[in-house]
């Protein structure tokens, strides 16, 4: 369809003379005056013999950039309907119309109102319209067309980047950028900077063009060997120097960089290659020379190593530059410092026999000052491993010797530390342990290995068997213990029993008689003796307890009463404990009886309800300052303008009936002390007043009470009704008060 459209521009073209244009009145300058006009008129030929609109669409071009001072001319619309009679009215729509594109709506012309950029958009898409101004109606459909942007060599070329950074390794041969020196050195110059131009156009007159900086950095490779700045060096170490602690440092400079100036240091050579050795920094690439034996000054004051330092990473290609390697010699001083004492052994073992005398010397140590002066020595034995103080040992030639007697079978082993100090230094000291082995010596006698008590039977045969002994001995003998068993001399011919030695370290008891009756004896102590057979025999003398029974026909035993013969009045222990339970049950009962009598029945707090000042109430939790807190009648503390007529105690019952007398009525501001000593005098001399064996307390608490007076004396002063709630508001200490007035005034309402 396009196609068909350009057909018909062309011969539009061609038959100028056949159609009308309209060219605007001002021209753009600067470009050629052919007419752009498009056609948008109806065929009139029949030849085609289709039906083509009356609007023809094409495409207008304009060159970028115009920098012309009036509007850049586009081209003209037209359609075959335009009779120039200005009835028609052109209507442009689409990319930029109205704003970058206007249209003159009489004659058709387009022009573009600023200068267009290719590269921002380089088409624009457009549709114009002919619309009849008295009707408002299109006269030809809607078409489209395109105005395309010509470009032209506006812009130099640019770099992707504004600065470019390559790398190069040093001795390169070539590259995409070449090196114009032969062997450049990075340890000479590492940074290069190029600038490099390109130009459009392939370089023509015209044509545009852009800078861009690269920046060139050599990298490096391995082509310096090491080299220490020193041909020796030299360190001092004291002798007491720990074991892997660092002498000194040594580092060997490389100019390269990187993994190419790693190193790694090797003692090749020297005295002391067995006394330290030497590592390697890998942060600093230093070799650190280390302890790997003890030092001592005594012995060797000064080594000589020969260090190597060498790359790890060599390149081949540079091998022809010498050996990558080089070396340099360490002297190492060994410094004297004062040592402690050094003991001639690691640890002593000595023995002593049990029975030896207190200050007998049982061994001696032996230490030295390893220094060359020879400072003196002190023994000392630590305390803290000889609580006892057992052992003692001579400050000046470290002989061991007891202080107390001492006892193998209590301890065998007695283990001490012995310390040993320079007497001008006693800092500088050091200790060694002691072991001390305690001799066997036959020193204790043997004895049963149990204790013995048997029983033999009323009807026992002569020559019977009853008891079979072993003993035991705390001595140790290597050749075994050998025991002998005898009756004790004194006893051995009026005994009823006889001792049989079985050589085997036991023996048997046997009867030398039939038939024992433990009515005349009930019970036998026999002594025994037994002895061993070292030296110096040690013997003692054990009692078997040899009770009398009687059995039945097979020798069981049925009963031994020799208790209850020996003490015909004394108590079995069930009896002592049921006399105990009685006791106690007995002790029980008089404090549950005595609690019971000492607790009392509580009278009711009010007696009467018609008559609650007549009493007052015993309570003990009250707040403080009242004393009177036994009941008796305080009628006469009555406030005169509240006494009832004619009422009589409860307490005591009168004698006679008197007419009482009406006090005077006291003023409400008389003072307390005043009325209870005009009170007192009325009682003396009142006849109704109660007998002598009746106390009445009264209690005054002064003026300046804070909490004004807790007595209910003056609740009477006053015929009307008070309110007693606040005794509420005073915690649980009156909660007794609160109840009982709370409730009075209650019953009262009710």
């Amino acid at each position: 369809m396009r196609t068909y459209h350009y057909f018909w521009l062309l011969f539009w073209v061609s038959l100028s003379r056949q159609s009308s244009s309209i060219l605007l009145s001002k021209r753009t300058s600067g470009f050629p005056e052919n007419p752009k006009v498009l056609d948008l008129s109806r065929s009139n030929l029949k030849e085609l013999n289709r039906s083509k609109r009356s609007w023809m669409w094409n495409q207008f071009f304009l060159l970028e950039e115009y920098t012309g001072s009036d509007y850049q001319y586009v081209g003209k619309l037209h359609s075959d309907q335009d009779r120039g009679d200005g009835s028609l009215k052109y209507i442009l729509s689409g990319d930029g119309a109205g704003d970058l594109f206007i249209i003159n709506e009489n004659t058709g012309d387009i022009q573009a109102t600023r200068r267009l950029d290719r590269e921002e958009k380089p088409v624009y898409i457009l549709r114009a319209q002919a619309i009849n101004k008295r009707t408002g109606r299109p006269v030809e459909p809607e078409s489209e067309f395109i105005i395309k942007i010509h470009d032209i060599n506006d812009n130099e070329p640019l770099f992707t980047k504004d600065i470019y950074n390559a790398s190069v390794p040093e001795m390169s041969d070539v590259g995409i950028i070449k090196t114009a020196l032969l062997n450049m050195d990075r340890e000479n110059r590492e940074q290069y900077q190029v600038v490099i131009q390109a130009k459009d156009m392939g370089g023509q007159m015209g044509g545009l063009s852009g800078t861009t900086t690269v920046n060139i950095t050599l990298t490096d490779v391995n082509d310096n060997p090491p080299r220490f700045p020193q041909s020796a060096y030299q360190f001092k170490i004291p002798e007491s120097a720990p074991l892997e602690s660092p002498i000194g440092r040594i580092k060997a400079s490389d100019a390269d960089i990187g993994q190419n100036a790693e190193m790694e240091y090797n003692i090749i050579e020297g005295d002391g290659s067995e006394m330290f050795g030497i590592v390697t920094d890998k942060e600093t690439q230093e070799g650190i020379v280390m302890v790997k034996k003890a030092l001592d000054f005594e012995k060797k004051r000064q080594f000589t190593l020969k260090v190597e330092a060498s790359n790890p990473h060599v390149d081949p290609r540079f091998l022809y530059m010498g050996p990558f390697k080089d070396s340099t010699t360490v002297r190492i001083l060994v410094e004297d410092v004062d040592e402690p004492p050094v003991f001639t052994r690691p640890a002593y073992i000595l023995e002593v026999k049990e029975d030896v005398p207190i200050n007998t010397i049982i061994g001696a140590v032996t230490a030295r000052d390893p220094d060359i002066v020879k400072n003196p020595i002190k023994y000392s034995v630590d305390r803290h491993t000889d609580m006892d103080r057992i052992f003692n040992i001579d400050t000046g030639n470290g002989s061991i010797f007891t202080s107390k007697l001492l006892d193998r079978e209590t301890l065998l082993w007695h283990n001490i530390s012995v310390i040993a100090s320079e007497i001008n230094n006693p800092k500088e000291s050091s200790r060694v342990p002691v072991f001390i082995k305690v001799l066997d010596v036959n020193d204790n006698a043997p004895e049963f290995a149990m204790f013995y008590e048997t029983f033999v039977c009323e009807n026992a045969r002569a020559e019977q068997l009853i008891q079979t002994l072993s003993a035991v001995d705390k001595d140790d003998s290597f050749g075994g213990h050998k025991f002998s068993f005898s009756l004790a001399p004194e006893v051995a011919s009026t005994s009823n029993f006889t001792i049989q030695d079985n050589r085997d370290n036991t023996a048997g008891i046997f009867t030398r008689k039939s038939r024992y009756n433990r009515h005349d004896m009930s019970m036998y102590l026999l002594p025994v003796v037994i002895s061993d057979n070292d030296y110096p025999i040690q013997s003692s003398t054990e009692t078997v307890t040899i009770r009398v029974c009687a059995c039945d026909q097979r020798g069981k035993m049925l009963s031994c009463n020799a208790e209850a013969l020996i003490h015909p009045t004394g108590l079995s222990t069930g009896a002592l404990i049921a006399i105990l339970l009685c006791i106690i049950i007995l002790l029980v009962t008089v404090v549950l009886f005595a609690a019971l009598r000492r607790q009392r029945k509580k009278e009711p707090l009010i007696i009467s309800k018609e008559d609650i000042r007549d009493n007052i109430v015993s309570y003990n939790d009250e707040g403080g300052g009242e004393e009177d807190t036994q009941a008796f009648d305080i009628g006469t503390l009555r406030n005169p303008e509240a006494i009832e007529d004619n009422k009589l105690r409860r307490d005591i019952v009168p004698e006679a009936l008197f007419i009482p007398r009406r006090t005077p009525v006291v003023r409400d501001n008389t003072d307390v002390r005043d009325f209870i000593s005009q009170r007192l005098k009325e009682n003396d001399t009142d006849p109704t007043a109660p007998p002598y064996d009746s106390l009445a307390t009264y209690a005054y608490e002064g003026n300046g009470s804070v909490a004004e007076s807790l007595s209910s004396l003056e609740s009477v002063t006053t015929d009307g009704d008070q309110d007693y709630d606040y005794l509420s508001d005073w915690g649980p200490r009156f909660k007794k008060l609160a109840d009982m007035y709370g409730g009075a005034e209650s019953d009262k309402d009710s």
